[in-house]
């Protein structure tokens, strides 16, 4: 009889900490769930990188990734809270919970997909050297054995850092800084010779005018930069919306309109040749 009343016991504990698990699962909100429940969506943009992300006159969030921020929210019915993020936070902010997903050019590098979900690319850069007219550079070459420098954490500075080693050149150097804007000024103001950008910052950052003297110094034979949205690495939920939210982006055209807006002209194509993603 003793034997029985402990197995009924057992029983009974087993069936409640079931219960328990099957409460929890469900109370445990999916992060797309928890972001429509908040009334808000926080992206982390760069916003010292235009024509991807700046500020007006006013001082407002202004550029392609601010936009994409804000037609994500609207499709959520959420308000957008744009998180200034420098590139070198945007991975931490993410982890940590200060954002929800980052939409802030983040190249879709093997070594980040160790630490956070990406999406399929939203967004697609060429590389082109920028310097100053009077540093005698003309193309990619002539920055062996000069001084060039770019932003920390970048995709354009661990490839120009990776060649400056290979080159080995006896006066070459590398320089990392923390924002776009000090890498640019960098160059300007001689600080540096070079440095590689994207086509659109290039563009952008001598019609400004804030950086005088200069110029594109042809293309850098650099892969196509596929950039991604990204989310934490368990919120399978959301990274799935994510993926669907691009695709509709470019099969409704927005994608080529925010091209247009921004940068001006035909978009780069998001796929690889040959690779189904």
């Amino acid at each position: 009889m003793e034997s029985l009343v402990k197995l009924k016991t057992l029983a009974l504990v087993a069936v409640s900490a079931l219960g328990l698990c099957a409460t929890a699962a469900l109370h445990a909100a999916d992060k797309l769930d928890a972001i429509i429940e908040s009334g808000k969506l926080r992206c982390a943009v760069v916003l010292d990188f235009p024509p991807m992300g700046s500020r007006d006159a006013s001082n407002n969030p202004v550029g392609f990734d601010v936009d994409y921020c804000n037609d994500l929210a609207k499709v959520l019915g959420v308000r957008a809270q744009i998180v200034e993020t420098p590139f070198a936070d945007r991975i931490p902010a993410l982890t940590s919970n200060r954002v929800d997903v980052i939409v802030g050019s983040t190249s879709d590098t093997l070594e980040r997909a160790k630490t956070v979900g990406m999406t399929i690319p939203y967004f697609a850069f060429q590389m082109v050297v920028l310097t100053r007219e009077n540093t005698n550079i003309k193309s990619y070459e002539d920055l062996k054995g000069r001084a060039v420098g770019n932003t920390s954490s970048s995709f354009e500075a661990l490839a120009l850092e990776k060649a400056v080693k290979a080159w080995n050149a006896p006066k070459g150097s590398f320089r990392a800084y923390q924002t776009q804007a000090d890498t640019l000024l960098a160059v300007s103001q001689g600080q540096i010779d070079a440095t590689v950008v994207t086509s659109t910052v290039a563009a952008a950052s001598i019609k400004s005018g804030k950086y005088k003297g200069l110029k594109i110094a042809g293309i850098a034979p650099y892969t196509i930069d596929y950039v991604s949205l990204a989310a934490k690495r368990s919120e399978y939920g959301l990274i799935h919306y994510l993926n669907l939210f691009v695709h509709q982006q470019v099969r409704t055209g927005r994608y080529a309109e925010l091209y247009q807006k921004w940068v001006g002209g035909r978009p780069i194509d998001l796929t690889v040749p040959g690779v189904y993603y």
